[in-house]
């Protein structure tokens, strides 16, 4: 594989390139690409050029850049999310239709939660979480879901790091964080009030495969004075039920998915 003169590879600048560009900064000159990258002007210039030839990267009228269309129909084929999202998106739409707040489905990706899927509504509350977003697994109700189903060693092995406490209601603490992901595995859900964000309450519940293990975890957020908090809990358990069978689950329903009284 070619390096360039620092000993970067092709890809790893490619990679700096792309993921340069996010909701903030959907788009941007090629200089401002190489202001963000870090990359030497001249070798922006050349790498833009070879991805736009590709139609990696699109033109825009003013001279922008963003990425291109390509790009999402090339890492879409094959991709498994696509088959997730295609299974969770009607349960997720009905979900939405009920709560009328944000509803997101998210999967564990390299220690953080990644958001494949989101639908929101003119009523919902402040709410981070963007498709293609990322949030750590300790904030997050989505987080800690798929956390509580990780093999233990994994469990431990991000206990075992600093944890940044967002507000007073995050789990920090390693002994705590312990306790909180048992009752999570053994009620089959997770509500969890202003963890990352203060007025905010996030209940979230697993996704099941084929080989009965949490694939994604799905989530709404609701006003933390919300009253009615605990009757979304069986929507979203209907829910989660249905898309963990329509990607072959057939597992039944032991302590997975209990509702707690």
């Amino acid at each position: 594989m070619a390096n360039s003169g620092s000993g970067e590879s092709i890809i790893a600048r490619f990679v700096k390139i792309v993921s340069a560009f996010d909701d903030r900064h959907s788009s941007m000159s090629v200089a401002e690409l190489g202001r963000r990258t870090g990359l030497p002007v001249t070798t922006t210039y050349r790498l833009v050029n070879e991805l736009l030839l590709e139609r990696l990267l699109d033109r825009e009228p003013g001279g922008d850049v963003r990425i291109g269309t390509r790009m999402w129909e090339l890492a879409s084929r094959g991709s498994k999310m696509v088959s997730l999202r295609e299974a969770a998106l009607p349960f997720m739409e009905d979900v939405q239709a009920v709560v009328q707040h944000a509803t997101t489905l998210g999967i564990l990706d390299s220690d953080e939660v990644l958001y494949i899927e989101r639908i929101g509504s003119r009523s919902t509350v402040v709410d981070i979480s963007k498709i293609a977003g990322r949030l750590p697994l300790h904030a997050t109700s989505s987080g800690l879901v798929l956390l509580a189903h990780s093999p233990s060693w994994y469990q431990e092995s991000i206990m075992g790091r600093s944890l940044t406490r967002f507000t007073e209601h995050t789990l920090t603490d390693p002994a705590m964080l312990r306790r909180h992901l048992a009752e999570i595995r053994q009620r089959g859900f997770a509500a969890v009030p202003g963890v990352i964000v203060p007025e905010t309450t996030g209940i979230a519940v697993p996704i099941f495969g084929p080989d009965n293990t949490a694939v994604a975890a799905l989530s709404v957020i609701v006003p933390l004075n919300e009253e009615n908090t605990g009757a979304r809990v069986p929507l979203l358990m209907t829910a989660s039920r249905g898309i963990s069978r329509a990607l072959g689950w057939s597992g039944e329903l032991k302590g997975t998915l209990r509702q707690s009284n």
